[in-house]
């Protein structure tokens, strides 16, 4: 770390910067097997939030997997450089004041441990999607649950490798038994006063 020089504590504050946008900044983790609804829920709660004025942002499996983390991939130490960079990423934005959506399976207990450790507890709403892996594996869209099953792809998460559901998540969702625009009501009415500047 020689010659490095961090400039934390002249830039502009968190605190301006929510006064300036008139609103608290968090980061929403949304976890769950693929298929349980993440990428959706996130994608109709950003919508609902911008309608209400709210400036956000969706940090998606995919999405970073195809840019910043594109050199990574899905041995336990390369699933752990994901989340950490994702979590550090996720402080940035919460630094500038802004509501994080973050859509990510983040299949261990450990791994949310370790987010939630560099974003800030505080800062950190664990929403688990508990859609049971039956209704995830018939919506498979991408069709990775059929290519698991045949062993094309191996160590998939629910098919040959764990996923740990969270011990203790600030939201249980399960968008089997309820649509999108419930799902979202039911974020909503938890984080509005959490993300409303008081």
């Amino acid at each position: 770390m020689e010659n490095i020089y961090p400039i934390f504590e002249r830039v502009q504050s968190r605190t301006d910067k929510e006064r300036q946008l008139q609103q608290r900044s968090v980061v929403l983790w949304f976890t769950g097997l693929s298929g349980s609804g993440k990428s959706t829920l996130a994608l109709a709660l950003e919508q609902r939030l911008s309608a209400e004025g709210f400036l956000c942002h969706i940090l998606d499996g995919d999405n970073v997997r195809s840019g910043i983390n594109r050199d990574l991939g899905f041995s336990d130490a390369e699933r752990r450089e994901n989340i950490r960079r994702i979590a550090e990423v996720c402080r940035m934005f919460v630094d500038a004041g802004i509501i994080t959506l973050a859509s990510f399976l983040s299949p261990s207990e450990e791994l949310r441990t370790m987010a939630r450790g560099i974003i800030g507890k505080d800062d950190f709403v664990e929403i688990y999607l508990s859609t049971p892996i039956e209704e995830c594996e018939r919506r498979d869209v991408k069709g990775l649950y059929r290519k698991a099953r045949c062993g094309v792809i191996t160590d998939f998460t629910g098919v040959d490798s764990p996923f740990e559901p969270p011990h203790a998540p600030q939201l249980i969702i399960n968008t089997e038994e309820r649509d999108v625009e419930e799902c979202v009501d039911d974020v909503m009415q938890y984080i509005r006063p959490r993300i409303t500047l008081k």
